[in-house]
């Protein structure tokens, strides 16, 4: 499962409550701020062969916004949107939840 959105949107606990988890389970079985691994776009793909091997991903949006005018942001953002399609692709299912409020993009949680 792919799970993105806002910063501050409620994901883990949507993932928690979803998958009827505790902490501790998330701790073990998740990986998140994932977009943060994705520094300079190289080797995305390898990234996101061994991110996938997790039950469960969760990456922030950071790509809406003003665009920054520093070159390296602007690469990560990059690299944060490419790494999210990749993870998308290979998910069973992915969920964007905003404000608390999860909307299911691909699959089903049944």
């Amino acid at each position: 499962m792919f799970v993105t959105g806002p910063a501050f949107a409620g994901k883990r606990a949507y993932v928690c409550s979803a998958l009827g988890w505790d902490e501790s389970t998330l701790a073990r079985r998740a990986v998140w701020d994932v977009q943060d691994l994705a520094v300079d776009g190289a080797n995305l793909t390898t990234l996101a062969d061994q991110l996938a091997k997790h039950d469960v991903i969760i990456a922030t949006e950071i790509g809406g916004g003003i665009v920054p005018m520093d070159a390296n942001q602007r690469a990560q953002r990059e690299a944060a949107g490419r790494l999210a399609c990749l993870l998308a692709e290979r998910a069973d299912v992915v969920v964007r939840v905003c404000c608390g409020l999860p909307q299911v993009l691909k699959g089903s949680l049944s």
